[in-house]
């Protein structure tokens, strides 16, 4: 990468948001935590500080050097990030008497400022924060307010620093903020000067150029999910090493119905070298009487591993692992107090490497999920696979909630191909970001013909979202819903209601355990 950002997090619920913001921008940045100031080699162009949970007034509040940064390259600071600022040399921040969240209007007190380009004298910002600054430190420049504090953006003053010091008060990553990602390309562009655009042509050239110098002659060993993440690392490491890739591709029993006929279908004539396994047995056998979601997970994930295992050994000099592994999962494992608070185990290859004796590679490990799409229709990939909604690693396990069984697997794989089969007809699928049916532990009584039934009731999901970090649940229309219910009703014996999620992410999840 010749020109980069390094966003050093807090720990705001905003700090993926800040980077996602900047690579729309086209340029290349990464995430590291606070304390983890890397030296300022000659591509890192400029720092941006988060914003955070911590009050700069708390004895736990987090703190960092910041003489390592001031003066060395281009600074910005978001909400706590400014404060810090303001704390650190020698201004005056305090609680708020009230804490301000919720949107505000900017008002630019220099209007000739760079870092203020082409934006409306007034525009509507959001604020999210418990500390103020009441006064700058010495030296700086007071450039914008609002109507409820008296410092909502300032700079320091020329000759201060070798390089622009920026804070804000405010947040210029979320949508509220109405002239937020001008404001961000001020500062990247316009400020800290970077020209470099980082594109999808431009991943794909530097990612394989990169992984022909990883692996050399060297056979990688990729598990293929038919997902878009694992399809989209196998075709850029088929780029790369061409025959050498071999792919694996399991069939745990608990796929969408017919998906791992489909999905071989797909991959014929790639190149890919896939192998199909089907493995249902092996999973559905040792799921039974399980209905803990982490257990479920874990076991799924040892099974996973002990079929993997035997798989891979049948291929010779296997030498690499590959990995789907995209830029969130990165981020969350290297969060600000260490690995985050569980709230579901990832359903991965983990302990494949030290099985196998194998090295690992991630050609995703630094895109956000909408980047490997573009990344997957740079390469060519099938607008099918491209374009397929995410499912989860431990697949209907995790959507037929208590137990499972081969029947409510079934039942839930074919109200699944009802619902989406009629997305599609309808024009919906490609409007929404992931869509699903869920089978509940709840059996209702029903009425059909003359007969009284008691059987189980199925959720749809189906939700709009970017990367999965956030969602709304998606507006289908009466009309579409009431024509799938009906369906699944008549065409799915064993199941007599069916109800629509409307839970947003968060307080809800994407999927139910």
């Amino acid at each position: 990468m010749n020109e980069k950002i390094i966003i050093l997090d807090f720990g705001s619920q905003y700090t993926q948001l800040i980077a996602r913001r900047v690579r729309e921008i086209e340029v290349y940045c990464e995430i590291l935590p606070y304390n983890k100031i890397p030296d300022l080699t000659d591509d890192i162009k400029a720092v941006i500080l988060s914003g955070s949970p911590f009050s700069v007034k708390e004895e736990d509040a987090l703190h960092i050097d910041l003489s390592q940064l001031l003066g060395k390259v281009p600074v910005l600071g978001i909400c706590y990030g400014a404060q810090y600022i303001a704390d650190y040399c020698g201004g005056k921040v305090e609680r708020s008497t009230k804490r301000e969240y919720g949107k505000a209007e900017l008002q630019l007190i220099d209007q000739e400022e760079a870092f203020f380009a082409d934006m409306q004298a007034a525009s509507q910002i959001w604020m999210s924060h418990g500390d103020s600054i009441l006064e700058i430190p010495q030296g700086y420049e007071l450039i914008a307010k609002t109507d409820s504090i008296p410092v909502a953006a300032f700079k320091a003053g020329e000759g201060l620093y070798d390089q622009p010091v920026y804070g804000i008060q405010f947040h210029p990553e979320v949508y509220h903020s109405v002239e937020g990602a001008r404001l961000l390309n001020n500062f990247i562009r316009k400020i800290s000067g970077l020209q470099h655009k980082w594109t999808p042509a431009k991943f794909v050239d530097e990612t394989v150029a990169q992984l022909k110098t990883q692996l050399g002659d060297d056979k990688v060993i990729l598990g293929l999910s038919g997902g878009v993440d694992s399809s989209v690392a196998a075709f850029l490491l088929h780029r790369a090493i061409g025959e050498n890739l071999y792919c694996i591709f399991l069939n745990n029993g608990l796929l969408r119905k017919n998906e791992f006929s489909e999905v071989l279908e797909s991959y014929k004539g790639k190149g890919l070298n896939v192998i199909g396994v089907d493995a249902s047995e092996d999973f559905l056998s040792e799921l039974d009487g399980i209905s803990d979601p982490e257990k479920k997970r874990k076991t799924i994930g040892r099974v996973f591993v002990e079929v993997f295992e035997a798989e891979s050994k049948k291929i010779e000099g296997a030498k690499w692992l590959a990995q789907g592994t995209i830029y969130p999962d990165v981020i969350e494992s290297v969060s600000v107090h260490g690995p985050s608070v569980t709230i579901k185990s990832h359903h991965n290859v983990g302990g494949l490497p030290e099985k196998l004796n194998l090295k690992i590679v991630e050609p995703l490990r630094m895109l956000f999920k909408d980047e490997v799409r573009k990344v997957g229709a740079e390469v060519g990939l099938d607008p099918e696979i491209l374009n397929r909604h995410p499912f989860p690693g431990p697949g209907l396990a995790i959507r037929v909630l208590g137990e499972i069984t081969k029947e409510k697997v079934r039942l839930c794989q074919e109200a699944d191909a009802i619902y989406i089969k009629n997305l599609k007809e309808a024009g919906w699928y490609d409007k929404v970001w992931q869509a699903g049916a869920i089978l509940l532990p709840v059996q209702s009584v029903g009425v059909m013909g003359d007969e009284r039934t008691y059987e189980f009731t199925i959720a749809l999901r189906a939700v709009n979202s970017v990367d999965g970090m956030t969602a709304e649940w998606s507006p289908l229309p009466h009309e579409l819903l009431a024509k799938i219910s009906s369906e699944i009703i008549n065409q799915v014996k064993g199941i007599n209601r069916v109800v629509y999620d409307i839970s947003t992410k968060p307080p809800a999840t994407i999927e139910w355990e």
